[in-house]
């Protein structure tokens, strides 16, 4: 069976960025690929590399996966669970760390950027090796796709080389991923600054439209989101960074290219682009609230991540204990 593994981390509120970016996404993949099956899961052991408070993390994990179902995700198609509900993702974890080298994670982007942030209140050693978990999230399921946003680019690079040193060493196990992204929406930027991505962490939330965000807020923050004094209508990441994203959420949301929403535009001002952007947005985001409420207040999550937890558990024991007798571990049976 032909696999794609994704997941989301549950740190922080869920984003119009996170919809964008991960969720409609892969809601949409069902669609274009109709022969794959789908493993999902909620990333709760990457969540706390940082200090999380409990039952806000509970709390969360659990509205990133009725979020979403509430979004589309068919469960018939798609194994969904919580990541820390299969204990085999954190020890085949620890035994990929036996085929990665410190160097490796020392170039990691993310962590060196991370490491600016928090150099002052220290830094864990999960912070410095979650990339080989995240590793292992993806290659327990042999999958030949992952989707990722633009950002993930180093993580699936690392991923793929540490499968292949693993499999030059202990013969063909591993099945090396391949990343599939998005044409455009992978990454939608922040309201407020277009140069950073839009965040489910940031303290200000000026930036972000969440999920959960009313149809006044929703229209509130557009019509504040940064801009440009040009006047011109045109799809220009680099001198039009700011609109440039506007157009990327109508074109993703509304179903179009993004050269289409220029053309629809063209003549107008940002104002009426702005006006029109909102309704689409609070559309689609009641559509998805109502749908929310109904499988968070109902017993259908349970009963989906407890199937899910099963079917990946079953898999995920048999690749690991593979993978021990490849490496050498365990007795030799008489």
């Amino acid at each position: 069976m032909k696999r794609v593994v994704s997941g989301i981390k549950p740190s922080g509120t869920l984003t119009l960025g996170n919809y964008i970016g991960a969720i409609k996404q892969f809601v949409n993949l069902q669609s274009v690929l109709p022969d794959y099956e789908f493993y999902l899961f909620v990333a709760d052991l990457h969540a706390i590399t940082v200090p999380q408070e409990a039952a806000l993390l509970r709390k969360r994990s659990r509205d990133v996966a009725a979020m979403y179902l509430a979004a589309g995700i068919d469960p018939q198609k798609t194994v969904l669970f919580l990541q820390s509900e299969v204990k085999e993702h954190a020890e085949l974890g620890y035994l990929l760390q036996c085929s990665t080298y410190v160097g490796e994670l020392e170039r990691m982007t993310q962590y060196k950027d991370k490491v600016k942030v928090k150099k002052e209140s220290g830094i864990t050693a999960a912070l410095f090796t979650y990339p080989v978990l995240m590793a292992a999230d993806i290659i327990m399921y042999d999958p030949e796709f992952v989707p990722v946003g633009d950002d993930q680019k180093q993580h699936i690079e690392l991923t793929r080389d540490i499968a292949i040193r693993f499999n030059n060493k202990y013969g063909d196990f591993f099945t090396v991923p391949k990343p599939l992204i998005p044409t455009y929406g992978a990454r939608i930027m922040d309201l407020q600054d277009s140069t950073k991505k839009m965040s489910k962490s940031d303290e200000s939330d000026k930036g972000a439209i969440t999920l959960y965000d009313d149809s006044d807020t929703i229209r509130r923050k557009i019509r504040s989101a940064v801009t440009d004094s040009l006047g011109l209508m045109k799809y220009d990441l680099e001198n039009q960074p700011g609109l440039a994203n506007l157009i990327t959420i109508y074109s993703v949301i509304g179903n179009m290219k993004p050269d289409e929403v220029v053309a629809k535009y063209q003549g107008h001002g940002y104002a009426q682009f702005k006006e029109d952007l909102a309704i689409l947005v609070i559309d689609e985001l009641s559509a998805l609230q109502n749908r929310y409420h109904e499988i968070i207040d109902s017993g259908i999550l349970d009963d989906v991540l407890d199937s899910g937890r099963d079917i990946a558990r079953e898999y995920a024991y048999k690749k690991v204990e593979k993978c021990k007798r490849k490496i050498g571990l365990g007795r030799i049976k008489k």
